[in-house]
Protein backbone atom coordinates (compact mmCIF):
# COMPACT_ATOMS: atom_id res chain seq x y z
CA UNK A 1 0.00 0.00 0.00
CA UNK A 2 1.26 3.45 -0.89
CA UNK A 3 1.46 6.19 1.74
CA UNK A 4 -0.11 9.61 1.19
CA UNK A 5 2.40 12.48 0.74
CA UNK A 6 2.62 14.82 3.69
CA UNK A 7 2.25 18.60 3.49
CA UNK A 8 5.97 19.40 3.61
CA UNK A 9 6.75 17.06 0.70
CA UNK A 10 3.95 18.64 -1.31
CA UNK A 11 5.28 22.15 -0.60
CA UNK A 12 8.83 21.17 -1.54
CA UNK A 13 7.64 19.64 -4.80
CA UNK A 14 5.57 22.71 -5.67
CA UNK A 15 8.48 25.01 -4.80
CA UNK A 16 10.92 23.07 -6.97
CA UNK A 17 8.44 23.16 -9.83
CA UNK A 18 8.17 26.96 -9.52
CA UNK A 19 11.98 27.33 -9.48
CA UNK A 20 12.38 25.20 -12.60
CA UNK A 21 9.63 27.12 -14.40
CA UNK A 22 11.15 30.47 -13.43
CA UNK A 23 14.57 29.37 -14.68
CA UNK A 24 13.08 28.41 -18.03
CA UNK A 25 11.28 31.74 -18.38
CA UNK A 26 14.41 33.74 -17.53
CA UNK A 27 16.53 31.75 -19.96
CA UNK A 28 13.96 32.18 -22.74
CA UNK A 29 13.73 35.92 -22.14
CA UNK A 30 17.52 36.31 -22.34
CA UNK A 31 17.69 34.28 -25.55
CA UNK A 32 14.78 36.10 -27.23
CA UNK A 33 16.02 39.65 -26.91
CA UNK A 34 16.05 42.13 -29.79
CA UNK A 35 19.38 41.70 -31.64
CA UNK A 36 22.04 44.40 -31.26
CA UNK A 37 22.13 44.97 -35.02
CA UNK A 38 18.44 45.87 -34.94
CA UNK A 39 19.06 48.41 -32.18
CA UNK A 40 21.91 49.89 -34.25
CA UNK A 41 19.65 50.14 -37.28
CA UNK A 42 16.90 51.81 -35.24
CA UNK A 43 19.44 54.31 -33.85
CA UNK A 44 20.66 55.11 -37.37
CA UNK A 45 17.09 55.63 -38.55
CA UNK A 46 16.38 57.95 -35.61
CA UNK A 47 19.52 60.00 -36.27
CA UNK A 48 18.69 60.23 -39.97
CA UNK A 49 15.15 61.37 -39.20
CA UNK A 50 16.39 64.05 -36.81
CA UNK A 51 18.89 65.33 -39.37
CA UNK A 52 16.16 65.55 -42.01
CA UNK A 53 13.90 67.54 -39.71
CA UNK A 54 16.77 69.82 -38.70
CA UNK A 55 17.81 70.59 -42.25
CA UNK A 56 14.24 71.03 -43.41
CA UNK A 57 13.23 73.36 -40.61
CA UNK A 58 15.39 76.21 -41.96
CA UNK A 59 13.27 76.73 -45.04
CA UNK A 60 10.27 74.45 -45.15
CA UNK A 61 8.95 75.61 -48.52
CA UNK A 62 12.16 74.90 -50.41
CA UNK A 63 12.86 71.54 -48.73
CA UNK A 64 9.41 69.97 -48.65
CA UNK A 65 10.97 66.77 -50.10
CA UNK A 66 12.90 66.24 -46.86
CA UNK A 67 9.66 66.32 -44.90
CA UNK A 68 8.18 63.76 -47.30
CA UNK A 69 11.05 61.36 -46.56
CA UNK A 70 10.44 61.57 -42.81
CA UNK A 71 7.18 59.53 -42.84
CA UNK A 72 8.97 56.91 -44.94
CA UNK A 73 11.75 56.64 -42.36
CA UNK A 74 9.22 56.31 -39.55
CA UNK A 75 7.27 53.65 -41.44
CA UNK A 76 10.47 51.64 -41.97
CA UNK A 77 11.14 51.71 -38.23
CA UNK A 78 7.61 50.52 -37.46
CA UNK A 79 8.00 47.79 -40.08
CA UNK A 80 11.16 46.54 -38.37
CA UNK A 81 9.52 46.54 -34.95
CA UNK A 82 6.51 44.64 -36.29
CA UNK A 83 8.80 42.24 -38.15
CA UNK A 84 10.58 41.21 -34.96
CA UNK A 85 7.24 40.10 -33.51
CA UNK A 86 6.80 37.53 -36.31
CA UNK A 87 10.06 35.55 -36.21
CA UNK A 88 9.01 32.82 -38.66
CA UNK A 89 7.53 34.90 -41.45
CA UNK A 90 9.43 38.16 -41.49
CA UNK A 91 12.59 39.61 -42.98
CA UNK A 92 14.51 39.34 -39.70
CA UNK A 93 14.87 35.69 -38.68
CA UNK A 94 14.99 34.88 -34.95
CA UNK A 95 15.72 31.32 -33.88
CA UNK A 96 13.79 29.91 -30.90
CA UNK A 97 16.87 28.83 -28.95
CA UNK A 98 14.90 27.73 -25.91
CA UNK A 99 12.90 25.24 -27.99
CA UNK A 100 16.04 23.96 -29.73
CA UNK A 101 17.72 23.48 -26.34
CA UNK A 102 14.64 21.63 -25.07
CA UNK A 103 14.70 19.34 -28.11
CA UNK A 104 18.38 18.52 -27.60
CA UNK A 105 17.79 17.89 -23.89
CA UNK A 106 14.86 15.56 -24.61
CA UNK A 107 16.86 13.65 -27.22
CA UNK A 108 19.70 13.17 -24.73
CA UNK A 109 17.28 11.95 -22.06
CA UNK A 110 15.68 9.51 -24.49
CA UNK A 111 19.11 8.15 -25.44
CA UNK A 112 19.95 7.58 -21.77
CA UNK A 113 16.62 5.86 -21.16
CA UNK A 114 16.98 3.69 -24.26
CA UNK A 115 20.52 2.68 -23.35
CA UNK A 116 19.49 1.74 -19.81
CA UNK A 117 16.52 -0.26 -21.09
CA UNK A 118 18.64 -2.11 -23.66
CA UNK A 119 21.18 -3.13 -20.95
CA UNK A 120 18.49 -4.93 -18.96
Amino acid sequence: MRAQPNASLTLVTAGMNDVINAQGYVQASWWNRIPATTWALMTAIALCANLLVGFGARNFKNNIGLFMIFPLVISVSFFLIADIDSPRGGVIRVEAKNLVALKINLIQQMEVINSSVSKK
